[in-house]
């Protein structure tokens, strides 16, 4: 495969930016090799600047739930966009989208847009911590919330990817706030609980996991910590940047019936664009100012073409809730597939998945947290990366990331997906 205009761009950006990428995930350290720079893309496939033509499995880390360039979305931010990119003042069109969310996600009285992920998991932390007059927090190992200060301890991600163990630059006093354990391990959050009485504020989980690979929760272990929250007064906050209106038009908290106190978004509700949220319940939501003395502000925050862009999704989600089980079934059918692949090839493998999230993981165990997702063979994996590559297929570039499909995918795609594993298997073993 020839990659000859991607190998001189990235050493073009090499030049300017740091690393040659915007995100260190972007830059293929961990799989190696030149990353592939995107020229466009469209439903269910990327195209590189060689020409190249990929059947994805990022699709933006999430947003692109109906494939890329959803032409209901496109037509509505080229509307948009000739009306101002952006204002700096309130619109309509942010009531509406706020109205929608509400509608469609359970707990959410009041929600406020902010301009990403990260953003909008380091504001909750802030509200609850304002909220409640404490200081720490309880994330768990292996769950990335963006690279906030606070999030950036035992974070998984980038972070795993790079093997980075400490972060320059995060103060000891933030890291000693930020308690942590593994994930599905409800004994080890019960002993911080009790270590550290009346000093926690949240409590913050990927509802399903989805940066140390696709981690889903075990049975009972959201709604003991839904228990142990509402009994010690601790804000449950639950990041669905990746899941949220993903896994159901609610999100995690619809498809797992669990009440979070406080809720994140980002991706989806952009359809792409950059933008994110955070809300939950009124009497925490008001804290919020102008309504209370918890700052937040942020001058892009309801931009009017990323909200028309996640308006114009959402509603599309909305109104076609059948979706969902079509892309449940391709999950189901993907996961199968590729199964039966390394069953027959004799390769140990776990194969984690929800709905339209999956991952790979070369090793001969379930895969329930962080230490079972580092365990795995990724020497092999990231041969596996690149064979697939080979065949048309791209993958998220690290094994701790999980995969995301589209509904634009058809069964004949994941036909090729699957034979193009068959294929890979055979040329790295």
């Amino acid at each position: 495969m020839k990659i000859t205009n991607s190998e001189e761009l990235f050493s073009r950006a090499q030049r300017s930016i740091p690393g040659g990428v915007n995100s260190p995930v972007r830059a293929f350290k961990s799989v190696g090799g030149t990353p592939l720079f995107i020229k466009k893309a469209k439903g269910a496939y990327l195209y590189d600047a060689d020409d190249n033509r990929y059947i994805d499995y990022i699709n933006s880390w999430g947003p692109m739930i109906m494939g890329h360039a959803f032409e209901p979305v496109v037509e509505a931010i080229q509307k948009k966009a000739a009306d101002s990119t952006s204002f700096g003042a309130p619109t309509e069109l942010e009531i509406e989208m706020a109205e929608l969310i509400k509608s469609m996600a359970p707990n959410v009285d009041l929600i406020r847009m902010v301009s990403s992920g990260t953003e909008a998991c380091m504001s909750a932390i802030r509200l609850a911590r304002g909220y409640t007059g404490r200081n720490k927090i309880i994330k768990f190992e292996g769950c990335y919330h963006g690279h906030a200060d606070s999030f950036l301890v035992k974070a998984g991600s980038g972070v795993a990817t790079f093997n980075i163990q400490t972060v320059p630059g995060v103060t000891a006093g933030v890291a000693a706030d930020t308690l942590t354990a593994p994930y599905n391990d409800i004994e080890a959050v019960e002993q911080l609980i009790a270590e550290y009485k009346n000093q926690i504020a949240a409590i913050i989980i990927e509802p399903v996991a989805g940066n140390m690979g696709c981690i889903l929760p075990a049975e009972n272990f959201l709604e003991q910590l839904r228990k142990i929250c509402t009994k010690e007064d601790i804000i449950f906050i639950f990041d669905e940047v990746m899941t949220g209106f993903r896994l159901a038009p609610g999100g995690a908290q619809e498809r797992l019936k669990i009440d979070a106190d406080l809720v994140t978004y980002g991706k989806v509700i952009g359809a792409g664009m950059p933008v994110g949220a955070f809300g939950g319940k009124l009497d925490i939501m008001k804290q919020i100012a102008p309504l209370g003395n918890v700052y937040q502000a942020g001058t892009l925050s309801g931009n009017p073409i990323a909200m028309i862009a996640g308006y114009i999704l959402l509603s599309h989600l909305n109104s076609n809730i059948s979706v969902y089980k079509e892309l449940d079934e391709k999950g189901d059918y993907l996961r199968k597939g590729l199964f039966n692949v390394f069953d027959k090839a004799n390769i140990p493998v776990a194969i984690n998945q929800i709905g339209s999230m999956l991952s790979v993981h070369f090793i001969n165990k379930p895969v329930n947290n962080f230490a079972d997702s580092s365990a795995a063979n990724i020497a092999l994996f990231n041969k596996f990366f690149h064979a697939m590559l080979d065949e048309g297929v791209y993958l998220p570039p690290s094994a701790f990331e999980s995969w995301f499909m589209s509904n634009a995918l058809s069964y004949a795609d994941l036909d090729n997906t699957i034979s193009a594993a068959e294929n890979a298997i055979k040329s790295i073993k």
